[in-house]
């Protein structure tokens, strides 16, 4: 196994960094000794768009902010910073190795955890059976709750696929209420347990909601030509793909090329992220996509502000803060306990409020409350508006406005 690997003292000066973490049990930290702070990341493949954008620039903003403070603040003392990173190489077995790694030869004392979903699963039980707490946002199941149980470590903020996919639905449903579409909605799917699962749940929904499903079909991985199906769905109004971030650009790309203009349009990861917007400016305003932010909350104006200030890019509008505010609570939780033992640090997680850029706080499910995970993309963020039961919900904008011309 090629592995990459670079070192830091007290700095992620030109480092990048991903949505996860892990504390190692431990009883005691000498004075003056380093923090390790290790992951396994896809800097490489398919997966690096996702875990670059998401993961990478909120671990490089956490750090440098402890480093301005002068290190990680544990039983009192501020300790330096070390930190140990690995390719991934977007392959699971690679970031098993590389996690092994991590835990038996480095020793590291804070353990973050890969990009996905499917990474997430392929590592979790390694992060159980040696002890670490795996906090993650961009793992995205229904097993979440059983994994819960059987990984007492585990915190998958963004919760279970129903959650994502039904929000989705109740929007269409507010769409055909409003009379811009009917009863047919067209989905795709990535074939991957990230897709599998959302497409599940979203089956479910519009089962529940009276829609009827007149396209369900599943692509491979690394598929980029969506031309002919979208040629078979061209009349219908309603459209979701449940899809990977390159996936979510070639539909959209393909979408515009050839015309297909459905009422209301959701598209999969990679609709949050800025390198979206970039490629498609003011022409994708009005997609539905996951996550959403609440724009008119001064923390997540001062959020945004502070990670483009630090890492020279944007946040993206789903799971950054979520990862962030995560980062945040670790941190207050280390704090507290004054220990970096696992079972003491989960326990604070678990019992504790924190006050971070989502607000205050409780992760007593181990999943993040009161986030959106569908929004509107508009001016380059994406404007959250559901569940629609949390706080700060955008406006609809409805039907979607109709491609430029090619």
């Amino acid at each position: 196994m090629k592995l990459t690997r670079r070192q830091t003292m007290a700095s992620l000066a030109g480092l990048g960094v991903a949505p996860m973490l892990g504390l190692r049990p431990k009883k005691a930290l000498a004075s003056g000794a380093p923090v390790k702070i290790g992951y396994a990341i896809s800097l490489t493949g398919p997966n690096a768009g996702g875990a670059g954008t998401t993961i990478l620039p909120n671990y490089h903003l956490w750090v440098h902010e402890m480093r301005e403070k002068g290190g990680i603040l544990v039983n009192g003392e501020r300790h330096p910073i070390e930190v140990i990173e690995y390719d991934d190489r977007s392959n699971s077995e690679e970031a098993v190795r590389a996690v092994e790694r991590l835990i038996n030869q480095d020793g590291v004392d804070i353990l973050l955890a890969p990009w996905g979903t499917a990474m997430n699963l392929a590592v979790g039980p390694l992060f159980d059976r040696n002890g670490f707490i795996q906090a993650t946002s961009t793992a995205i199941t229904d097993r979440a709750p059983d994994l819960i149980q059987r990984w007492p470590g585990f915190f998958p903020l963004s919760g279970t696929a129903a959650s994502w996919a039904t929000p989705v639905v109740e929007l269409m449903n507010e769409a055909r209420e409003a009379g811009h579409i009917d009863d047919d909605v067209a989905m795709i799917s990535v074939a991957d347990a990230f897709g599998i699962d959302l497409a599940g749940a979203a089956r479910r929904a519009f089962g529940e909601y009276g829609f009827n499903l007149v396209y369900d079909r599943t692509y491979p991985v690394g598929t980029q030509d969506f031309s002919s199906i979208l040629a078979e769905i061209r009349n219908v109004k309603a459209f979701a793909s449940f899809s990977y971030p390159p996936d979510t650009v070639a539909i959209t790309d393909n979408a515009q090329l050839h015309d297909f203009n459905p009422n209301v349009m959701y598209v999969g990861i990679g609709g949050a992220f800025p390198m979206f917007t970039d490629r498609f400016g003011e022409s994708v305003d009005t997609v539905l996509t996951h996550g959403g932010l609440n724009m008119a909350d001064e923390r997540t104006r001062d959020y945004l502000a502070r990670h483009e200030e630090v890492t020279g890019r944007r946040a993206d509008s789903a799971g950054s803060i979520v990862m962030y505010a995560a980062l945040q609570a670790m941190e207050q939780a280390i704090e507290r306990t004054g220990t970096l033992d696992n079972s003491v640090i989960a326990e604070e997680m678990k019992t504790g409020t924190f006050d971070t850029a989502l607000g205050e706080i409780s992760l007593a499910s181990q999943m993040m409350p009161d986030i959106f995970k569908v929004g509107q993309i508009r001016d380059g963020y994406v404007v959250g508006l559901g569940p629609q039961d949390v706080p700060g919900r955008g406006e609809f904008i409805m039907p979607k406005q109709p491609w430029p011309a090619r």
